[in-house]
Formats: structure tokens, sequence, C-alpha cells
């Protein structure tokens, strides 16, 4: 196989939510397989600080603010990219937000704005590019889910419910949009060594030990491992994949776990 299939050179990606954690490491991957990378946030500021982080990292990246619930700003925002960067030929819809509560304590409205970050938007996004993937005759679309597409756990019952939401979303772009060369597929992280995790690993808290037992490969992922994935989704090498979720999680969703004895 030749590895020019996972060679992004010419390709224009878009990431939301990508001034750091997992998005950013996708990004980065994305951007040194070859891809000119744009990224998205709503602080501008935030962004500025995010495009100094990358060229460290050697990827030039062009960012733009603007909210992914927002149907006529995020239209208006694709238009001014593919206009003054390149017509966008990869999306990632990474950006995304947590509320922790338990469900009967959860209002309405808390459920209600983590649906729409977490579904609304990236079908917010995929319209918004897939009329000039359909044009272009190709593209890539990659849905960030989550192991909470499959199982249930306490306190994220809105987000569990999201991704969940977001699966079977993945599954009916698919559907619908293969037959235009557009491959749309999820990728589900396990658990990630990111400053949001540092707390939990480093501050001696017992979800650390729970996890790395539960994780047949004993620890915690590195940003950079989910970066290969989202390259393979991305590129030429996955022209006949649609519809899946590649999860990135050292084995916890092949496992009942850990048993107490051998």
């Amino acid at each position: 196989m030749s590895i020019k299939l996972f060679d992004l050179t010419g390709k224009c990606a878009l990431v939301t939510g990508a001034s750091h954690g997992l998005g950013m490491a996708m990004a980065v991957g994305l951007g040194q397989a070859g891809a000119k990378v744009i990224i998205n946030g709503r602080s501008r500021e935030r962004l500025e600080q995010a495009k100094r982080a990358y060229a460290e990292q050697g990827v030039e990246v062009h960012t733009y603010a603007f909210d992914v619930t927002d149907e006529q700003e995020v239209k208006k925002t694709v238009s001014e990219i593919e206009k003054e960067v390149a017509p966008i030929d990869i999306l990632v819809n990474n950006a995304g937000i947590i509320k922790r509560e338990p469900l009967l304590e959860m209002k309405a409205e808390v459920f209600r704005e983590v649906l729409d970050v977490d579904l609304t938007g990236p079908f917010i996004m995929s319209q918004a590019v897939a009329g000039g993937m359909i044009e272009r005759g190709h593209g890539k679309i990659i849905n960030i889910c989550s192991m909470m597409s499959e199982l249930g756990r306490n306190t994220v019952g809105a987000y569990a419910a999201a991704k969940g939401g977001l699966k079977m979303l993945t599954r009916n772009m698919a559907t619908e949009w293969a037959k235009h060369n557009i491959q749309v597929n999820g990728i589900g992280p396990g658990y990630f060594a990111t400053s949001q995790t540092a707390p939990i690993r480093e501050g001696g808290h017992p979800l650390n030990d729970f996890i790395i037992d539960r994780t047949p490969a004993g620890k915690w992922g590195e940003p950079e491992e989910l970066a290969g994935a989202a390259i393979f989704l991305a590129s030429e090498a996955s022209n006949f994949v649609n519809g899946i979720i590649v999860y990135v999680d050292g084995g916890i969703l092949s496992t009942i776990g850990k048993p107490r004895f051998e």
C-alpha cells in the first residue's frame, strides 16, 4: 500500500473546537500530513494563542471565530473560508461541551444546550459544507463521537444522548451522501492525557486507577495517538469506508473490565 494514500497535500481541513486538547492534536496531525488547516473556536484571543502553539509544532493554521450552533453565522463563515482560503475538503466536527449533573437535577435548558452544541452543531456544520462537497464530487466529514455513544455513565446523560445521536447522524449522513463520493465517519476517543484530565491523573484521584484498570492497554492515551485515525478517515485510504465509528480507546469497549481474579 502506498504511503501516498495518507497524503493530504492539497487538501483543506476545517476542525471545529481545535484551539486546545484533542481537537488540536487531530488538527496538527492533519497539518503534518500535508493539509491546509483551518481551526474554529468562539474566542478570538484563544484562537490567537492556539495559532502560536500550532506554529511551535510546525503547522500554520487559519483561524475563524464563530459559533457552530448559529446557522446563519456558520453559512456566512463557510462561504468566507472557501473564498479566502480554499474549498473545504475535510470537516472535523470536534466542538463540544459536557455538563455533569444527575438527570433528576438537570434543567431542560441545560440538556438542550448540550444537545445544541454536541449534536445540532455537527448537523449545521455538515449541512453547510456538504453542498460544496457534492458540487466538487468528493469530501470527508469526521464526527467526533465518544465511548458515551455506546455506554452510559452517571451524571453525563445529556452528553451521552447527544453523542449517541451523533453516531446515528453519522450513519444517516453516510447513507444520504455516499453516492456523491462523500465519506462520513466518526471517531470515538477513550480517555486521553490532556490538560483537562491532568487533575485526575496527577492528583491521586480514584478515577485515575479505575481508568487504567478498565483500559486493556493499561494507560491513558496520548493526544497524538488520536491523529492517526483522523488522518486515515480524512485521506484517500478511507475512500470505501462510510458510516463507521472508529473507537480509539485502548480496548475499553472490547471488554467487560479487569476481573478481581484471574
